[in-house]
């Protein structure tokens, strides 16, 4: 099987599974319950065991502080197509700068570029009953890792097949640009990137998918902004290769969105 070697680029330092364990969780308060990096690392990875999913690569970042953590499990089930692995995307704070999360998405081996599917998002503030309630949310976001698979390869397949003219191109940047998926100072840079990819399995016809690892490429940078970024990203994509979403689907089913408990 192919794998490749995960890598944060998001600002934090990157550190090991024992230094993980070792960050200190704050003692909680009537409305705030920390929760240990390392108690949501190993849950998650104890569903996905469940699941019959197993950890192939794996990169974890602190902050200097340890208070912010951020993770990537990518996983396999045994059928894995040769040019992408699904991804698992964990983040946790101790300071309150953002609740425990889950996100599910996409490496693509080639370029090590990451995008994560707006399908599958778990997040939990540190409130009441988070111990509680945290073990069967993300039991239910990694139940669902099996058919984001098969939605990867349905799209994924249809980036590589559907041409794109040079004007066609630049208009989905330009939108890309109004979705907020990359900045305008980051354009000239996206631009060369589709015109000269840098990856050789790339430059092989004009094509949606080398735009969309155009676009994944120059994304590199802050993990915490990569979710909705290539969320929008993958909205975008979508849209211009005529894929649909199913009969019945619901904007509001887009994401497994968990709230505070009340």
């Amino acid at each position: 099987m192919n794998t490749a070697r995960l890598h944060l680029h998001c600002g934090a330092s990157s550190v090991s599974r024992e230094r993980v364990a070792q960050a200190i969780t704050p003692e909680r308060t009537d409305s705030w319950v920390p929760i240990a990096h390392d108690r949501l690392l190993n849950g998650v990875q104890e569903s996905l065991a469940r699941s019959g999913l197993h950890v192939v690569t794996e990169a974890h970042g602190l902050t200097h502080d340890s208070n912010r953590y951020f993770g990537l499990l990518q996983v396999a089930n045994g059928s894995n197509p040769d040019d992408f692995g699904l991804v698992v995307g964990i983040r946790n704070s101790h300071d309150k700068t953002f609740p425990a999360a889950l996100v599910l998405g996409a490496s693509v081996f080639v370029c090590d570029n990451l995008s994560f599917s707006g399908e599958v998002k778990l997040a939990r503030k540190h409130t009441a009953y988070i111990e509680r309630d945290l073990p069967q949310l993300v039991d239910r976001a990694v139940g669902l890792l099996c058919d984001l698979r098969h939605t990867q390869e349905r799209r994924f397949e249809a980036y590589r097949n559907h041409e794109l003219a040079d004007s066609q191109a630049h208009d989905l940047i330009i939108q890309g640009l109004d979705s907020r998926v990359v900045p305008v100072t980051r354009i000239p840079e996206l631009l060369q990137e589709w015109r000269e990819p840098r990856h050789a399995e790339f430059r092989e016809g004009r094509t949606a998918w080398r735009l969309f690892n155009a676009f994944t490429e120059i994304l590199k940078g802050n993990l915490g902004e990569l979710p909705r970024r290539t969320q929008a990203l993958h909205g975008l994509m979508d849209s211009a290769c005529g894929l649909v979403r199913p009969q019945g689907y619901r904007t509001e089913d887009a994401e497994i969105q968990i709230a505070a408990a009340v």
